[in-house]
């Protein structure tokens, strides 16, 4: 088989491997399609501790199921999927809960296992015995299957926000996260949904969504105009869907009161401090919520959301690679020039 085998920072190559054999109790995928995540971006770039090369990334997999271990019940060969990405102990308090993703011995797919950029993957035992393969809708291709797992990111980020008729919702970064984000704030109700961005690129590609005010915060105040777009009172909702510790603090000064706040894009270590006043939680009553990741039944929805096409999928793909030309989509996310990228196993 073919595979993408990351080999350090700025560097994957195109090797020729063997097809993984899988034991009695895993499962082997053929893939169709993997989406490009900002986090494979992170991981080219600058690497990332999980991730130890030689490996195989990618974790927006979708595939078909070419071989079932022995012991295996519930898969048949042939069966269109997509694998769950978190893989929990199985034993601790949050496994236990049904949420994988904040297991402490957390080992995901595409990072601690091999991942989509191959032709061809095995689905570790835990993995099977924990639930992480999920059918794909007939009515979904393998391309729009592969927005399921950052779809069901944003749906774990929102289930605290409490989103609904009236509320007024401003998210920061119009990324394909910040977009679906949008998109979801929609579906549940929200009245106005104010979108924001330093590149006028990204927010051209986020009129492909249905938002109802675009600011260009490099060019003009987001504060001034979401006061504006609220006379005075702020947003019900901000999340942050981006890694930047300035729109963090903005969002505590455009909150309302008794508002709520998503923290949901994750900081550089580097960059992990904020200027945080906690005065403004205190006294106008302001939550503010974390989200990592998602669990299996938050993709089920995902799917669900995209095969009724309340989630519409090809508004958000802009561009499609051959395993070839892997890093030529990782840059190309990089560099802003797509909303999302999907490599294609033909």
């Amino acid at each position: 088989m073919k595979a993408a085998v990351y080999l350090g920072p700025g560097k994957i190559e195109i090797q020729k491997m063997p097809v993984p054999e899988i034991e009695e109790d895993e499962v082997l995928l053929q893939v169709k399609a993997c989406a490009i995540c900002g986090t494979d971006v992170r991981i080219y770039s600058f690497g990332q501790k999980n991730v130890k090369p030689p490996h195989i990334i990618g974790h927006e997999v979708a595939g078909v199921i070419s071989e079932v271990g022995r012991r295996i019940k519930g898969y048949r060969k042939g069966e269109r999927v997509i694998l769950v990405t978190s893989v929990g102990c199985g034993r601790c308090e949050m496994c236990l809960q049904g949420r994988p993703n904040l297991c402490p011995e957390n080992r995901a797919i595409g990072y601690y296992y091999s991942g989509g950029f191959a032709e061809y993957m095995k689905v570790p035992a835990e993995a099977v015995r924990q639930g992480n393969i999920l059918p794909i809708p007939d009515s979904l291709s393998f391309v729009e299957a592969t927005l399921a797992e950052p779809l069901s990111c944003c749906i774990n980020g929102q289930e605290y926000l409490n989103i609904g008729m009236g509320d007024t919702v401003v998210v920061i970064g119009t990324g394909p996260i910040g977009c679906m984000h949008a998109e979801l704030a929609k579906i549940s109700g929200a009245t106005k949904v104010i979108v924001a961005d330093l590149s006028e690129e990204r927010l051209n590609f986020a009129r492909r969504i249905g938002a109802d005010v675009y600011v260009n915060s490099q060019r003009e105040s987001l504060k001034e105009k979401v006061m504006k777009e609220t006379e005075g009172a702020g947003a019900d909702v901000v999340i942050t869907a981006c890694p930047s510790p300035e729109a963090q603090e903005e969002a505590l000064e455009i909150i309302k009161t008794r508002g709520r706040i998503s923290f949901f894009g994750g900081l550089p270590h580097e960059k992990s401090k904020i200027s945080f006043d906690s005065n403004i939680v205190h006294y106008k009553e302001v939550s503010v919520f974390g989200s990592f990741a998602s669990y299996a039944f938050q993709y089920k929805k995902a799917l669900s959301l995209l095969a009724s096409k309340r989630i519409r999928a090809e508004r958000f793909i802009t561009h499609k690679f051959a395993l070839e030309k892997i890093e030529e989509g990782i840059k190309t996310v990089k560099e802003g020039k797509a909303l999302k990228a999907v490599v294609i196993m033909e």
